[in-house]
């Protein structure tokens, strides 16, 4: 729907022969909701000019109904409403120019209106007519005279009823298209309104300072309590051991106007718990001005299994640490006793120490922390090489990683290390791997360079470990890797965006 205003009806032209169809006309004055413009001050000044323009004792802003015409606003005019049928202007509205009726006493088409023959008296009658911007006749504005006026309307008087009775249809069409616009606003806002009640998430706005002034209908749904209205109001809602922590954060970010995300205990209609991730960001970076905008989206499920998956995988690390233990001490128990065997035990057993540190960072366990992606490197290349040797050399810039990329990291260059091991310059008393790390603006290139070992080619097809690296650098880092096979060794770049580290 658009509300650009239409070509107004040209003046002095005949209604659109289509649109004098009464069910066509009924259904465009029907548009214009008339009934909120009885008595409006704009048209009652029109029709007190129109009758003082033509020198007339009433003047008139009449629209033919289907059984009646009302008058909208009037000067001198008595009655709201006459019936149809003895209207003079459902005649006036069907011609382009003004009806001029100089005796309708004398006129065949009126002299046995009742207006004409009652006290009403009426005899002088000139009618504009109100054409709308479609061309569907409405009515007129008029102007009337007990006493007979064989001259009708002066030139100026007839040409100033015309340019009123524009004036009138102007009217008419903004209260139309207001309408128009006001409705279209209303089912707009009514199908967000039910848009926003009807997604399954919490939703909330705030006025600045946090004065909560909205929550949809699933805060009612979930907890069974009257909307908040201040920040102490969520008291009631947010699990006791986790209010103050949550409040604090959030009191924090709307003094910065910075956006909002923590985690918490939601207490439900049922006098359960469940677990929420609540967002908010604020409209501005003003904290005077800044409204709110949150949701709390119920995450009780996924936290669960998320919170059962580090029990398991805590589970199968140590596992998997006893059966690394298991091994060194096998390794301990067969050279014991023997100098030169302990030589080598001691050295296996490092390797196998070194490899249990690889496997925590991987999995994540007990939280191994590095100050820079170089520090996690070196945790997993340390089985590799004899100590003291220079199999692996790490140079480069500081690049700083979160917790959440360490795993698709530790996977990709364990797998990167592993397969030199097996097929690489690692493979190679003489082999060489060399890692250097470039910081640029927005991105971290990783380059990989092997020498020294076997003559170098593309495999044949791509196995479970490439693939685990294609999905670990593309899709959880969002980075790519471009590898190429020289006859001095593999030579792999690893471009990763720093905000996804």
């Amino acid at each position: 729907m658009t509300f650009s205003e239409p070509s107004p009806w040209p003046m002095g032209a005949d209604p659109a022969p289509r649109l004098c169809d009464e069910d066509e006309r009924l259904v465009t004055l029907a548009s214009y909701s008339i009934q909120e413009l009885f008595g409006d001050e704009e048209l009652a000044r029109l029709a007190r000019f129109a009758a003082h323009l033509c020198a007339t004792p009433t003047g008139a802003v009449s629209l033919v109904e289907a059984e009646r015409q009302i008058f909208l606003a009037s000067e001198g005019v008595a009655v709201t409403e006459t019936p149809r049928s003895t209207s003079l202007c459902s005649h006036a509205m069907l011609k382009g120019d003004v009806l001029v009726v100089p005796d309708a006493s004398k006129d065949a088409r009126f002299a046995g209106f009742a207006s004409v023959t009652s006290e009403r008296h009426l005899r002088f009658y000139a009618g504009a007519p109100l054409i709308s911007a479609e061309g569907a006749p409405l009515g007129a504005l008029c102007v009337t005279d007990t006493a007979p006026r064989p001259a009708g309307l002066t030139e100026l008087q007839r040409e100033g009823l015309l340019v009123l009775a524009d004036a009138v249809k102007r009217r008419l069409l903004a209260h139309r298209q207001a309408g128009e616009v006001s409705a279209a606003i209303r089912q707009s806002a009514e199908r967000l309104q039910f848009m926003i009640d009807s997604v399954p998430d919490i939703a909330w706005s705030a006025g600045p300072g946090a004065r909560f002034d909205y929550v949809n209908a699933r805060w009612r749904e979930t907890t069974g309590r009257p909307a908040p209205r201040h920040v102490e109001d969520w008291r009631a809602v947010i699990h006791p051991e986790e209010f103050e922590r949550t409040r604090a954060k959030f009191i924090d970010a709307v003094q910065r106007a910075v956006p909002f995300e923590d985690q918490w205990q939601m207490r439900q209609a049922d006098a359960s718990y469940r677990w929420v991730l609540s967002r908010a960001v604020p409209s501005t970076d003003d904290p005077e001005t800044a409204r709110w905008f949150g949701t709390l989206t119920d995450i009780d499920d996924s936290y669960r299994i998320s919170k059962e998956r580090e029990l398991l995988a805590g589970e199968l690390a140590h596992r998997i640490k006893n059966i690394f233990s298991v091994i060194v001490g096998l390794v301990s128990l067969h050279a014991r006793g023997d100098a030169t065997h302990k030589v080598f035990a001691d050295t296996l057993s490092e390797n196998i120490r070194a490899l249990s540190r690889a496997q925590e960072f991987t999995l994540q366990i007990d939280r191994i922390q590095a100050e820079d992606l170089k520090g996690l490197l070196e945790v997993l290349m340390a089985p590799y090489g004899a100590p003291g040797g220079n199999a692996v050399v790490i140079a480069g810039d500081k690049v700083h990683f979160g917790v959440r990329a360490a795993t698709p990291l530790a996977l990709v260059f364990h797998e990167m290390a592993t397969n030199s091991a097996k097929y690489g310059a690692l493979s190679a008393v003489d082999g060489t791997v060399s890692i250097t790390l470039d910081r640029g603006e927005e991105n971290a290139v990783i380059t990989w360079q092997e020498t020294g070992g076997p003559i170098t080619r593309p495999p044949a097809d791509q196995g479970f470990g490439s693939r685990l690296m294609t999905m670990a650098i593309a899709h959880q880092l969002g980075g790519e890797m471009e590898q190429s096979w020289p006859a001095k060794g593999l030579r792999a770049v690893i471009t990763l965006p720093l905000d996804r580290l």
